[in-house]
């Protein structure tokens, strides 16, 4: 699971039941909307968000409707887990220096 993926995730799991659209996820997990929406696509093919658009009328409100998402109860399950295991940079294997010879 990429870093960004785990950013994304982590912010709905911070408040599980809230709604959330991409702008507001994608500010707290500090990734530009061109990264965000791939991986909200992807989490929402698995089952792990569901989506729905706003009911506004876009020329009342002054800007575009917003597409809101949510976990899943399968999301909120798995997600954590997935977080668990999800790879993390591990130090690197200690390799023995030569033995020093002094003469």
């Amino acid at each position: 699971m990429t870093i960004p993926t785990q950013l994304v995730l982590q912010a709905f799991l911070g408040e599980a039941t809230r709604e959330r659209y991409g702008s507001d996820i994608g500010a707290e997990a500090g990734l530009a909307s061109g990264t965000v929406h791939p991986i909200l696509a992807r989490l929402e093919g698995i089952g792990w968000l569901e989506s729905r658009w706003e009911d506004i009328d876009p020329r009342v409100a002054g800007r575009p409707a917003r597409r809101y998402y949510r976990l899943t109860e399968s999301g909120a399950v798995s997600a954590p887990t997935a977080l668990a295991r999800a790879h993390r940079p591990r130090r690197p294997f200690a390799v023995p220096l030569p033995a020093s010879r002094e003469a």
